[in-house]
């Protein structure tokens, strides 16, 4: 098995994957535009990136293609409609990099109270300004807001109650009975933590439904002075809206994440957002611990090996949750050659495509089992040919999707 790593991976992934027998070739520094020519070259069964962005022409560009898989949480960077159209399986890691993204927060927040970097900034400067600098608020006490009570919402909350914070949260998923236990005020929505909370952090996906889900009502909803984490994604905040939040309310923010942001490691790259007086960002580095990079290798190299080893993919992303089948063949056959290829043909011969195939091998290897779901229902004839027209099928059951019998 080829795998192409077209971005950053820790040695210790590397390495384990070179135990499993895999031919690795790594090209960590390719860029989004140089992609499909590599793999074209290299022409990988499994493609591993981290912020690289992998298009449809890179997805169509080799022959062999069948994984890609994002060393991250996030798939925002891969074209998974077009990958899903070619057949290529989509998979990432989620929760590897939560301790690192909620250690950031806590960073970010701390950043927005006690105006570090400005502090930093002025020492190195030469200027010293303790009467401006000694005004902080303070965290303890203070009501945290969480949109977005995932794995890395869940962790910050674990850390801000450390802290002496109150945290009340909102999560599409989120149930009063789960706040509680996780020892959360629940809310609503995102517009009552808003409203409630003293300081806000994001964690959530990046897709059109959350895309400037922190808008201008959002900021309006905010408390006078209040501060803003994002270390989800860039395209979930209004950086124009935040903008007009900090002149007209004193927001202060704290940014891992930017609209536009550059996929390159070391590039020109100048937002405005990040001239506003209490703004404080940095380099889209939540995950980029050591920690968190070699979790998230591990795991890589658990997928790839499950996927060598059964053809499954472990947080596959793009695998249909609900076929559009409506019945389901069940045919007890001796395992004999040309069983399947018969009911195909009749099937085919129908018009009644066959959605998905499961075949379980008895001991002994004698008799087999089929089960075939199907977009439609086989006419009576059809399942009689099936059930006559090879000696090898002992018998053909046909029942619709809910179970029940059909013939």
């Amino acid at each position: 098995m080829r795998v192409l790593i077209a971005d950053k991976f820790e040695k210790v992934g590397v390495d384990a994957l070179k135990d499993l027998g895999c031919t690795v070739v790594a090209r960590p520094d390719t860029k989004a535009e140089e992609l499909p020519a590599v793999i074209r070259e290299v022409d990988p069964h499994v493609l591993v990136v981290r912020g690289t962005k992998v298009s449809a022409e890179a997805l169509g560009a080799g022959t062999a293609l069948t994984l890609v898989i994002r060393a991250g949480a996030g798939i925002d960077t891969i074209d998974v409609p077009a990958a899903s159209a070619l057949g290529v399986f989509v998979s990432n890691c989620p929760g590897k990099n939560s301790v690192a993204v909620a250690e950031l927060v806590l960073g970010l927040l701390l950043s927005c109270d006690r105006r570090i970097p400005d502090q930093a900034a002025d020492l190195r400067g030469g200027r010293w300004n303790k009467s401006e600098y000694s005004k902080a608020r303070g965290l303890h006490g203070r009501t945290l807001g969480i949109v977005g009570l995932g794995q890395i919402g869940r962790e910050v909350a674990l850390r801000a109650l450390a802290f002496g914070m109150h945290v009340v949260g909102w999560s599409r998923s989120l149930s009063p009975a789960e706040a509680e236990e996780l020892g959360v005020a629940y809310a609503q929505t995102p517009l009552e933590v808003a409203r409630l909370a003293d300081a806000v952090t994001i964690h959530v996906a990046a897709n059109a439904e959350t895309k400037h889900l922190v808008n201008a009502e959002f900021l309006a909803a905010m408390k006078q002075g209040a501060y803003l984490i994002n270390t989800s994604r860039g395209s979930v905040l209004d950086e124009a809206a935040l903008a007009g939040a900090i002149r007209t309310k004193g927001i202060r923010a704290g940014l891992d994440v930017f609209q536009n942001e550059p996929a390159g490691g070391s590039t020109e790259f100048a937002p405005a957002i990040v001239r506003e007086p209490g703004v404080y960002g940095t380099h889209h580095i939540g995950a980029s611990t050591e920690q968190a990079q070699v979790a998230i290798a591990h795991e890589v190299v658990r997928i790839i090996r499950v996927f060598r080893d059964s053809g499954e993919v472990p947080n596959v992303v793009n695998r249909l949750a609900r076929s559009s089948a409506t019945h389901v063949l069940t045919i007890r056959h001796r395992n004999r050659p040309g069983v399947l290829a018969h009911v195909f043909r009749v099937l085919a011969d129908r018009v009644i495509n066959v959605e998905e195939v499961e075949n379980i091998i008895y001991h002994g290897a004698q008799a087999t089992l089929a089960r075939i779901h199907t977009d439609g229902q086989p006419a009576d004839d059809a399942v009689t040919l099936i059930r006559t027209g090879n000696p090898d099928i002992i018998s053909v059951e046909l029942t619709a999707v809910d179970g029940k019998p059909q013939a």
